[in-house]
């Protein structure tokens, strides 16, 4: 039972609605273990054992050692060990006094602290703020600010402010502690900006200290867009005002920082706002590099689409001019050969990246097929099992020999008239493949060899399948008697 939902389940009696605000919790929480240097742990009272206590979640910091080396969650607490939880749990109140607790030779400071829903309603849960104590130091400016603010936010937990609701498409990425932290006063002022948000706001343009100026109007003037500045303005503005604004990216100076601004209302009093900035300025340029590179290959796939359908158009054009019946037909199969390369480059410019839906290519060149085969033909063909995904690497010399092997089939299994049927399978176990092409027809000339052929179109199969694909091809009568069987065996690499 590895998760809240199913320790909450199986061990308390919370709402759905707890349950959810719990939830929530945790995925914010880590914001307040890096603020406290400490391990948070999440305790639920069990149901029908009063005084018992189950961990629900744990998190640790990433600004501090931790208290525990194992796991938590699951672990129950019940007696003296639990006295700390109950008096969080029973008077609603934070407990902070008491002794140092040992494990092992690591001593930490216990707190408990009550969780109530935004509706103020009664405790559903206790989070314990449990700090290492092995690293007894004076603190650094920067650790005094994280702790205050530590606290305001702890307050807010047992207050019902705290996490922030959850808005609708809110990203769940933000600014860590560590990419940048500023606290602002209830008159917006800047209280305390750590070296790393200075950073950012530097890289869009700030000159001098960030101490005691308005954040809102001096993120205002940052953006060349007015619009996108007042909008970062106002965002911060919302959170002095106790709202919980949505993340915003604001692009100053060829910089990208991703701000979030959260209030802080301990007591239900204006205390100011907590914002954290991130620089994002190299993600963002590769995100565009990226999106430039995937437009490019795509456009060069849909040219290189449009020349090949050049070709088999001059080509098909050539065959309609040529006296020699033989001429004409190898000129009406080069020109099948080109179209069916063109078809995976045509659905490569029509994907997001270098791999293609194989069974719609071979459905279609299995049309193609029948409609180029000679107009007596009564041919049918299916396609059993599915290719799914393919790398481009592997669909183009893929789709050539299936071409192949279909066209083979059509032309000479059945003798013109004659009703019949192609079928095209494939068995798929992870990245091994194994392609049948099948037919009922009058079957294979006697001391037959496809290594040995002199047919251009074999001849390719099995140059492509033992070159490009790195596997083999065999073809052999149809285990029933009737008719022959292709079978191509290869792997992904």
């Amino acid at each position: 039972m590895s998760t809240l939902r199913d320790v909450v389940s199986a061990h308390t009696d919370l709402s759905s609605n707890s349950a959810a605000h719990l939830q929530r919790l945790v995925a914010e929480w880590q914001l307040l273990a890096d603020l406290s240097f400490a391990d948070f742990l999440l305790w639920g009272a069990v149901k029908d054992h009063p005084g018992r206590f189950v961990c629900l979640a744990q998190v640790r910091p990433t600004t501090g050692p931790t208290a525990y080396e194992e796991d938590q969650v699951g672990r129950l607490l019940e007696g003296e060990d639990a006295a700390h939880l109950n008096v969080a749990f029973t008077e609603g109140r934070i407990f902070r006094e008491g002794d140092p607790v040992w494990r092992g030779d690591v001593a930490a400071r216990h707190e408990a602290i009550p969780v109530r829903r935004r509706d103020r309603s009664q405790i559903i849960a206790v989070a314990a703020r449990d700090t290492n104590l092995s690293d007894t130091r004076s603190p650094s400016h920067l650790e005094l600010n994280y702790l205050k603010t530590a606290d305001y936010l702890v307050q807010m937990l047992t207050d019902g402010g705290f996490p922030p609701p959850l808005l609708p498409g809110e990203p769940t990425t933000a600014p860590r502690i560590g990419d940048g932290l500023v606290r602002i006063g209830a008159d917006g002022l800047v209280r305390y900006a750590s070296p790393n948000a200075l950073s950012a706001y530097r890289r869009m343009g700030v000159t001098g200290h960030l101490r005691d100026r308005d954040l809102a109007e001096l993120t205002r003037s940052l953006p060349a867009d007015p619009e996108a500045g007042a909008d970062a303005a106002r965002r911060i503005a919302g959170a002095l005002a106790g709202g919980t604004p949505r993340r915003k990216e604001i692009e100053a100076k060829g910089a990208t920082v991703l701000m979030r601004a959260l209030p802080l209302r301990p007591g239900g009093k204006a205390a100011g706002a907590l914002v954290l900035v991130r620089d994002i300025t190299e993600v963002r340029r590769l995100d565009r590099e990226l999106v430039t590179k995937d437009a490019t290959i795509r456009e060069i796939h849909h040219r290189v689409k449009n020349n090949l359908q050049t070709v088999a158009a001059l080509l098909r054009l050539q065959a309609r001019r040529v006296g020699s019946p033989q001429a004409r037909v190898s000129l009406e199969e080069s020109v099948r050969r080109v179209a069916s390369i063109a078809l995976v480059h045509e659905t490569l410019a029509q994907s997001s990246d270098e791999s293609v839906g194989f069974d719609q290519i071979v459905d279609r060149v299995a049309s193609m097929a029948v409609e180029v085969s000679v107009a007596e033909s009564k041919v049918t063909l299916r396609r059993e099992g599915t290719f799914g995904v393919l790398p481009s690497e592997y669909a183009t010399p893929l789709v050539m020999v299936v071409n192949e092997l279909i066209q083979n089939a059509v032309e000479h299994a059945y003798p013109p008239g004659q009703e019949g049927e192609v079928v095209i399978g494939v068995a798929r176990d992870g990245d091994r493949f194994r392609v049948t092409v099948s037919d009922q027809g009058k079957g294979l000339p006697e001391g037959f060899r496809i290594a040995g052929s002199n047919r251009l179109g074999l001849q390719i199969v099995h140059t492509l399948v033992t070159g490009e694909l790195r596997g083999t091809i065999d073809m052999h009568p149809r285990a029933d008697g009737g008719g022959t069987e292709a079978v191509v065996d290869f792997a992904l690499q």
